[in-house]
């Protein structure tokens, strides 16, 4: 099993740059499952609909969110009727859409293969958003995945490094990978833990890299010296994909986990470019 996961889309010149560099991917990592968080891909905070079903249409098997999940109105209000999207797991149980699902890849029922994905939010450093501790609900979550497969991946959406580290630890031998996200800075720490557990601290993002963590540069700079949040400024100087793609075994197990790393150039244009609205 090959999973290749594309780090935080970041505003229009992230969805832009996926959707360049999609032939580039499929001829260097094959892929039997594809996972792209878009936790900031509308605006920089957020995931709106059509963007959601934009990159659900460019081929993502599974779309995940962090702290921003309910940022965007018409995607909180659609999120029941977009399955392959996931919203952290250990949100209050009242919240809309869910937080872990069983994916079937392959059109013939005999051959198809099952694979669970499960997104988990920490608890350092997020002041919007009221989550429960991930800890304590991972041994339910992962047992109920393992009745129906042996390929679990969890995007582990956190702030600390100290929080992913030890959840990295918790998860060990009990699941596949555990992919950290939200800091948007790709970290240098991918490796197999013992157990067979691929982890990595933080994937990275996707977009702008000559950026305040994908968003444009000046305005992250008023922010700090008026207090007054402006997210409303794409940036699109040095674009890049990033993630990671990881080779899993029969047994669940990962045999490598390997960052990736996209350039990708500029048509001109991209600005005024928005996704079709589907329905």
């Amino acid at each position: 099993m090959k999973v290749l996961y594309i780090a935080e889309l970041v505003g229009k010149s992230g969805v832009y740059v996926l959707k360049k560099a999609l032939n580039e991917l499929k001829k260097r990592y094959p892929w039997d499952f594809l996972i792209v968080c878009a936790d900031g891909a509308t605006g920089g905070n957020g995931l709106g609909r059509s963007h959601a079903a934009y990159i659900h249409k460019m081929g993502a098997n599974a779309i995940t969110l962090g702290e921003c999940c309910f940022y965007k109105k018409d995607l909180t209000e659609n999120l029941d009727k977009m399955p392959y999207i996931l919203r952290p797991e250990n949100l209050n149980i009242e919240a809309p859409g869910i937080g872990a699902r069983i994916f079937r890849i392959g059109s013939d029922l005999k051959a198809e293969t099952k694979i669970a994905l499960a997104v988990f939010i920490g608890q350092n450093g997020f002041t919007r958003t009221y989550a429960n501790s991930p800890f304590a609900l991972l041994p339910s979550v992962l047992e109920k995945l393992r009745r129906q497969t042996q390929y679990i991946i969890i995007d582990f959406h956190a702030q600390a490094s100290a929080e992913k580290k030890t959840f990295f630890y918790a998860a060990a031998g009990k699941c596949s990978a555990v992919i950290g996200s939200h800091t948007r800075v790709p970290t240098s720490d991918e490796g197999i833990m013992p157990g067979g557990t691929a982890v990595i601290s933080d994937a990275g993002r996707t977009g702008s890299q000559m950026s305040v963590g994908g968003c444009e540069i000046n305005s992250r700079v008023k922010e700090y010296l008026t207090g007054i949040p402006d997210w409303t400024k794409d940036a699109w100087d040095s674009l890049e994909l990033q993630g990671v793609y990881i080779d899993i075994g029969k047994d669940g197990k990962a045999l490598s986990i390997e960052r990736v790393r996209i350039p990708v150039e500029r048509a001109g244009n991209e600005e005024e470019q928005e996704p079709v609205i589907l329905n």
